[in-house]
């Protein structure tokens, strides 16, 4: 077989030279493998390149040797501020919309009087605070009352604009961080004009009359809601909102009066017989007596001196009231009636401290309402601890503690509105937590029913009723509406020149709706004008003026 001999060929002998093939199109490059770059596009390109590079080193020289200083010089200069916008904050109305506190730009209050304790005012952080960094220096705080309680809804949230300015101080550029939020706006369940006549009243009275303050509560004995809240006296929010000068604060301070001190809540007074109804139902509750059964009061009780024989120890009555049964004791106040059933004489068995601690305590006495405040006293019911602690040479419990316990004194104190509120629990058998808020919603913190029943209640409502027909409340006799009530008139030191003027009680009488407490504090024991004075003055007032309150409907 014959085998075929191939030869190699070369690449120039594959691709054809079109410079061999003169009817190749040149145009569309026929006959070339590629097409050499001429000299003038290099040129061109060169020539744009060098451009380039020209134009970006001469930026570099401008701004490194010509404006070098100057962009150093912002960078320093130019920084960023966050600049906080305060919100505004929330107004404060009372229940039938009119405003007790709003902002035009500053803080400003009602001018009607008898507001201040429970409003409060504002101020700056103080260093401590602005040290949490929780605050700003130019914000305004809550600082007593209802400002200081609720401050975190009042106050809103606080924005943050974010500002670049330059060494001038000049903003160049801004950008909103956080949009602030307004404070929550409030609706006090507080009626300006009733506490105002209250307070006016309560401040008449004490400049007439000779007493160091007073301070008066009205509270809904259905919600627990407060109507009337005042002190007196009192000092101005808006001037101490506003930034009172040193002088003038320095008068407040050293006013003996206290102005800064809020009677209603803090302010500890010994009862007197105010706590009378309240030993009562106990003495009921304990079956230590009838409601028929008849105590005489001679004046007073005279107790066998057991360390010297033939003396006696005598405990007065404010007067000889002769026979009483329960209904008539709580009416005419008898001491020595409630010596016995507290204390117990001869055959008649009394409850002693511990049941009446018991009984004052199942009626909120002795501890904070649960108002939602930032401050509030207990007060104190005597006890066999608290003598000891408060008497160690003298630690015994002897049964005259027990017979001035019982008719409120000795270590006994409390404060107005745990007064309101425990009358408001005679009236209803609930014992309520007070509310300064606006609500229809009662909150039951006990339900005294369960202890003390409906008939034993009654016997000491009608107690109440007759002092206001014929006892010692009939100040409160009104044709508008029926009142219970209780007056007290508690002595003071050991001299006991100077008391205290109670007077508690509920309207209406059938269906109660409102439960009250008045105190004129540090008065003439000579004197026989106050608290029942003030109420009956503000019952009239009510008649006239808001005949709302006195009649069975919310």
């Amino acid at each position: 077989m014959r085998r075929k001999h191939y030869r190699s060929l070369d690449p120039d002998e594959v691709f054809l030279d079109s410079r061999n093939l003169p009817s190749f199109d040149n145009q569309q490059f026929e006959g070339r493998i590629e097409q050499p770059i001429s000299k003038s596009v290099l040129v061109v390109v060169s020539l744009l390149i060098a451009t380039i590079l020209l134009i970006l080193f001469g930026q570099v020289v401008n701004l490194q040797a010509f404006q070098g200083d100057n962009f150093r010089l912002r960078s320093e200069s130019n920084t960023l501020r966050h600049t906080p916008l305060f919100p505004e904050r929330g107004v404060i109305y009372d229940r039938n919309g009119e405003e007790l506190a709003w902002n035009n730009p500053d803080r400003h209050y009602a001018s009607s009087t008898g507001l201040a304790h429970v409003l409060g005012y504002i101020s700056y952080p103080n260093e401590e605070e602005l040290s949490t960094g929780d605050y700003f220096p130019t914000e305004y705080l809550g600082r007593a009352g209802v400002e200081r309680s609720f401050n975190d809804l009042l106050r809103g949230q606080v924005g943050v604009q974010i500002e670049e300015v330059d060494v001038r101080g000049e903003l160049t550029s801004d950008y909103l961080l956080a949009t602030p939020e307004d404070g929550k706006d409030l609706t006090l369940s507080i009626d300006r004009s009733v506490q105002s006549q209250l307070y006016k009243l309560i401040k008449q009275t004490a400049e007439e009359r000779g007493f160091t303050g007073g301070a008066g509560v009205i509270i809904n004995a259905q919600t627990g809601e407060l109507l009337a809240l005042t002190s007196y006296p009192e000092y101005d929010s808006n001037f101490i909102s506003g930034g009172a000068e040193p002088e003038t604060l320095q008068r407040y301070f050293n006013d003996q009066r206290k102005p800064f001190l809020d009677r209603a809540l803090v302010g500890l007074y010994t009862p007197g017989s105010i706590v009378k109804p309240i030993m009562a139902l106990g003495a009921l509750t304990e079956k230590i007596i009838t409601p028929e059964k008849e105590i005489v009061s001679t004046g007073a009780l005279k107790l066998p001196n057991p360390f010297v024989p033939g003396e006696f120890s005598v405990f007065k009555d404010w007067k000889a009231h002769g026979a009483t049964d329960m209904r008539r004791a709580i009416a005419v106040s008898s001491d020595v009636y409630f010596y016995q059933i507290g204390g117990g004489f001869e055959d008649q068995p009394g409850l002693g401290i511990d049941r009446i601690d018991k009984y004052a305590q199942l009626f909120g006495l002795g501890s904070a309402t649960g108002l939602e405040v930032l401050k509030e006293e207990s007060g104190n019911i005597p006890t066999r601890e608290w003598k000891a602690a408060t008497f160690p040479d003298d630690p015994t419990w002897r049964i005259g503690n027990t017979y001035h316990t019982v008719i409120g004194q000795y270590g006994f104190q409390v404060t107005p509105i745990q007064m309101a509120r425990a009358v408001a629990g005679i009236a209803t058998g609930k014992l309520l937590t007070p509310q300064i808020l606006a609500s229809s919603t009662p909150k039951v913190a006990v339900d005294i029913t369960k202890t003390i029943s409906p008939q034993d209640f009654k016997v000491v409502r009608e107690g109440m009723r007759l002092s206001v027909i014929e006892g010692t409340a009939a100040a409160l006799s009104i044709p508008a509406v029926a009142v219970a009530g209780k007056t007290g008139t508690a002595e003071l030191g050991t001299t006991k020149k100077e008391v205290n003027s109670w007077v508690v009680g509920y309207f209406p009488y059938d269906a109660p709706l409102y439960a009250f407490a008045v105190v004129m504090e540090k008065g003439s024991s000579l004197n026989l004008i106050g608290s029942s004075s003030v109420m009956r003055q503000l019952l009239d007032w009510l008649t006239i003026y808001a005949p709302e309150y006195l009649t069975t409907t919310p």
